[in-house]
């Protein structure tokens, strides 16, 4: 049974997750503030944290939890579940070595789904990769099997989203992908201006290795393809 903690300092918001996660089947412990959860994670690391920003008299609470967890593994897969929405409190997360990053008004089932997105790269990183799984699109090749990206043989480090995102428009280069055929791929409902906030930030990521990359084509009014 996996072990996931949520550390949320409202209770009756942190009792209803815990609920839900219960019931689907996973083992929950949960916490109100950084301290108790940090050191509950130093005597034994849960399989997954879901993490609030704002923690207690803590505004940037759970930015520190993450970093501290982050040091103890740097596998342990990290959500951040927040009412912030900011471009830059998501930059900051995903920064801080969080793996996905997601705001309060994200439904259940899709809550559920990228946990068990999560857990499902986790298990598969060790296993090998194989010419099936892989996917080859000049200097990028994808490992679908594990969820990994690299770029010029160096590692892109996405999100899952992320992730689902690259895929969704290299698999068919040269086609427009609109908005909403992104969002179906990754699993997600959100607006237009958080697609772009994705795009923008997969761009950066992309460009850290490769200053002259430019293989995400914007087509205005209509969405996004993979170029050469």
């Amino acid at each position: 049974m996996k072990h996931i903690a949520i550390v949320e300092d409202e209770a009756a918001i942190r009792e209803n997750y815990m609920d839900v996660l219960k019931k689907h089947g996973y083992k929950v412990q949960g916490y109100a503030d950084r301290q108790q959860a940090q050191q509950a994670f130093e005597l034994k690391l849960p399989d997954l944290a879901i993490i609030d920003i704002g923690l207690g008299h803590e505004i940037d609470g759970g930015f520190a939890l993450c970093q501290s967890l982050r040091a103890l593994s740097p596998t342990v897969p990290i959500i951040f579940l927040t009412a912030r929405d900011s471009d830059f409190d998501t930059v900051c997360g995903l920064r801080m070595g969080a793996d996905d990053y997601l705001t309060k008004d994200i439904s259940l089932p899709h809550l559920m789904a990228r946990i068990a997105a999560l857990f499902r790269r986790s298990e598969l990183m060790s296993a090998p990769a194989t010419e099936e799984t892989l996917l080859h699109r000049g200097a990028l090749t994808i490992d679908q099997n594990k969820m990994q990206i690299f770029w010029q043989e160096q590692h892109i480090d996405l999100t899952v989203t992320e992730f689902w995102m690259v895929y969704a428009l290299a698999k068919r280069p040269g086609h427009v992908r609109s908005r909403q055929d992104l969002m179906e791929d990754a699993h997600v409902v959100v607006d237009d201006s958080t697609i772009t906030s994705h795009i923008k930030r997969i761009r950066k990521k992309f460009a850290q290795h490769d200053a002259g990359f430019d293989h995400i084509h914007t087509v205005y009014g209509m969405g996004y393809r993979w170029g050469a």
